[in-house]
């Protein structure tokens, strides 16, 4: 787009070990799954077929999303990329119910309950955060450590996580706290935003195949 300024490109990590095995994870530092590591070297592909050089990168401080952001720079041959890592990109910490089988958990607290814990926009699950409390560390970093480089004209790529991406997304998008819990970021798939010199969204979508010739 012709009046783009700043270049975001989105990324949940791929598959996690604990993904597969239907565990709550939040900042425990699982490593990815086989398919987690394919799905991280799919999107460097799709990256690298519409010829993206990012300028600065973020992950966050768990080995799955720095592991994802790794293998995308293998593959678009930009290992010398600047990266910053921090926990403020870090997974909704899920408290008591980290390291818990999904289901599991669903017949012990019904699946209603576990369905508030997990999609909620407000409510924490026990000793953990909600979504709210996740953006309210997510959102003053990306204002402070990288809407500025957007804003400077920036092509900047972000490696997180499925709930911290939420809340960014949340923001950027202009998701009402009503209609966040139906929205959902896949593994492994780049979700590319637009931004205009004032940092507002102009356009997004998810790049989901490899661009042709």
């Amino acid at each position: 787009m012709e009046n783009a300024h700043g270049t975001l490109v989105l990324i949940r990590h791929g598959q996690s070990q604990w993904n597969l095995e239907n565990r709550f994870t939040g900042w425990v530092d699982v490593p990815l799954s086989p398919l987690g590591i394919e799905e991280a070297t799919r999107a460097g592909e799709i990256l690298k077929s519409y010829g993206f050089k990012f300028d600065h990168g973020f992950a966050s401080a768990l080995t799955r999303a720095q592991e994802t952001l790794r293998i995308i720079l293998e593959v678009t041959g930009q290992t010398d990329l600047p990266v910053d890592y921090d926990q403020a990109l870090n997974e909704r910490m899920y408290g008591d119910l980290q390291g818990l089988n999904k289901a599991e958990t669903a017949q012990k607290f019904g699946d209603e309950q576990v369905h508030i814990w997990r999609r909620s926009y407000d409510v924490p699950p026990p000793n953990g955060e909600s979504l709210k409390m996740t953006g309210e560390r997510v959102l003053p970093y990306y204002q402070a450590n990288i809407l500025p480089r957007l804003l400077a004209g920036e092509k900047i790529i972000i490696a997180a996580h499925g709930n911290s991406l939420r809340s960014l997304v949340k923001e950027l998008d202009h998701i009402s706290d009503a209609e966040i819990p139906e929205v959902n970021i896949p593994t492994g798939v780049p979700a590319l935003y637009l931004l205009d010199a004032a940092g507002n969204v102009l356009e997004h979508h998810y790049l989901e195949t490899v661009k042709g010739p």
